[in-house]
């Protein structure tokens, strides 16, 4: 049980947790905190949060756990407001979709009390965002990684991996360098190749006639070009090392088939065409198998 939750940036992703910890009676009191007061008034309204702190800080003390929902280019900013008001048994985690960067900021920023900062990151979410798209059912049967750090007592680890299993998720452990090679190459280059064809396309004069033919697998490549684009903004400079070596070897592969196509050599574009096809078939017999 989780005497009071403080969630900072009450969101699709903050808002869904809140109200999946409160359907399971895992938490007496949400407060929540965050830029954007009219959708902190709309959670309220809707039962999402119990109450609406002025800040950051404000709803910080006094919580037993703290969840910073916020994208990661505003943590380092949110841990250092945080940090005066942190006591013994508080836990602070958050959501984030990097962790090498998160985690050097609270080593930065939480000083004595970095062992009390447990990153995670929950592989859920949908191109709407604010509160008005969360719902409890959103990590049920989802992946939520942790990247523990050598200074988490055991209590700290164990109370985020509970708090994510409240919601019905299941939980992974991570370096924070795996996590953040992983998903530069299955989450944040498709992203980025979503958002680089829509910008194109979106760029020509003529952009009107080929969005008006646009059919259903261009919509299923674009889905995601639809998400929030100053989340993906801080992922991409907060990875990005790592995600330009992803770009890169994505690039080449692209040049490798452009090249096949140039010289009209069908027999090995068929062979890189088939070995993807076969790949993709893999993979989705694999998650029909594992649905998270």
């Amino acid at each position: 049980m989780i005497r009071r939750l403080a969630i900072i940036g009450v969101g699709l992703i903050g808002g869904s947790l809140a109200l999946a910890l409160k359907r399971t009676g895992l938490v007496e009191e949400v407060v929540g905190a965050g830029r954007g007061q009219a959708n902190l008034a709309l959670a309220l309204a809707n039962g999402v949060i119990d109450a609406q702190a002025e800040s950051p800080e404000a709803a910080a003390a006094g919580a037993d756990v703290v969840v910073l929902a916020v994208p990661v280019g505003s943590m380092p900013a949110l841990m250092a407001r945080i940090a005066p008001v942190m006591h013994d048994d508080m836990v602070l985690t958050d959501v984030g979709s990097t962790k090498q960067d998160v985690i050097a900021a609270a080593r930065n920023l939480l000083g004595a009390r970095v062992g009390q900062f447990v990153p995670a990151h929950p592989i859920a979410g949908a191109e709407a965002s604010g509160v008005v798209a969360a719902h409890a059912d959103l990590f049920r049967g989802k992946d939520v990684i942790l990247t523990p750090l050598p200074e988490n007592p055991e209590i700290a680890v164990a109370r985020v991996q509970a708090l994510w299993q409240g919601c019905g998720a299941h939980i992974e452990t991570m370096s924070p360098l795996e996590h953040d090679r992983v998903f530069a190459a299955v989450s944040h280059l498709p992203h980025l190749a979503a958002f680089a064809l829509m910008d194109e396309l979106a760029s020509r004069e003529n952009s009107p006639l080929y969005f008006r033919h646009a059919g259903s697998g261009f919509r299923d490549f674009t889905r995601i070009a639809g998400s929030q684009p100053e989340m993906w903004r801080d992922i991409a400079l907060a990875n990005r090392e790592t995600v330009v070596a992803e770009l890169d070897a994505y690039i080449a592969r692209l040049a490798h088939i452009r090249d096949l196509i140039a010289a009209g050599d069908g027999e090995a574009l068929m062979a890189v065409l088939s070995r993807a096809s076969q790949a993709r078939q893999q993979w989705a017999q694999y998650k029909l198998k594992n649905p998270r």
